[in-house]
């Protein structure tokens, strides 16, 4: 089962029609518009300490985007292939995201979706609590022009597929993942990414 997350309040009716059960969700009718390079993490930079994926760089001072598992204590099966990533927020107020151009810019006022699978280690040195993801999307590396998307508080350590609509209000060029703690009181915290599908056009809703 695919979790659907839409944040843009233009999108509710939308939403309205997918819990109805009257929206039709055919992911292969879809339209790829753009692919993340090294999409499931399987690529990764040899390090017997801090091994990280090819293809994607940090966007906050700190960040190293950990190729998982095998390291930290964190040993959990990927959901796709062998390896995944795993970012943390910390007791500092810090925070850790990573970064990608996309292959193809996705255009303003336009609508897309965005699916990948999340999770949360029981076991990741001392960072164990859980937080949320955002997605954001600027039209520079790095830059935060528009929050995309923000999933629930990733409770579950077993891995679970979130889909992501949103409306683009400006043309997105890049994309970072960031780990995000949404209580004012830092923590330790850590959520795991694997399988990011392509990103699509929306599908029509239809009765």
């Amino acid at each position: 089962m695919i979790i659907f997350v839409i944040k843009d309040p233009r999108m509710r009716k939308l939403q309205i029609l997918f819990f109805l059960g009257i929206f039709s969700y055919e992911m292969e009718a879809q339209t790829v518009v753009a692919v993340l390079d090294n999409s499931s993490f399987e690529r990764i930079i040899s390090d017997p300490v801090n091994p990280t994926p090819t293809g994607w760089f940090g966007c906050q001072m700190g960040s190293t985007a950990d190729a998982l598992p095998g390291v930290w204590n964190v040993n959990k099966k990927a959901s796709e292939g062998k390896s995944y990533v795993g970012i943390l927020t910390r007791e500092d107020g810090t925070w850790e995201s990573i970064g990608q151009e996309l292959s193809e810019p996705l255009q303003k006022d336009a609508c897309f979706t965005l699916t990948l699978d999340l999770a949360r280690s029981e076991k990741y040195m001392t960072y164990n609590q859980p937080i949320k993801l955002r997605i954001w999307g600027g039209k520079d590396k790095c830059s935060k022009k528009q929050l995309l998307a923000e999933s629930k508080e990733i409770q579950s350590t077993r891995w679970q597929a979130y889909s992501f609509a949103f409306f683009a209000k400006t043309e997105i060029n890049y994309i970072i993942l960031e780990a995000f703690n949404s209580e004012r009181r830092p923590k330790k915290g850590n959520i795991l990414i694997d399988n990011i599908r392509s990103i699509k056009r929306c599908v029509r809703a239809s009765l």
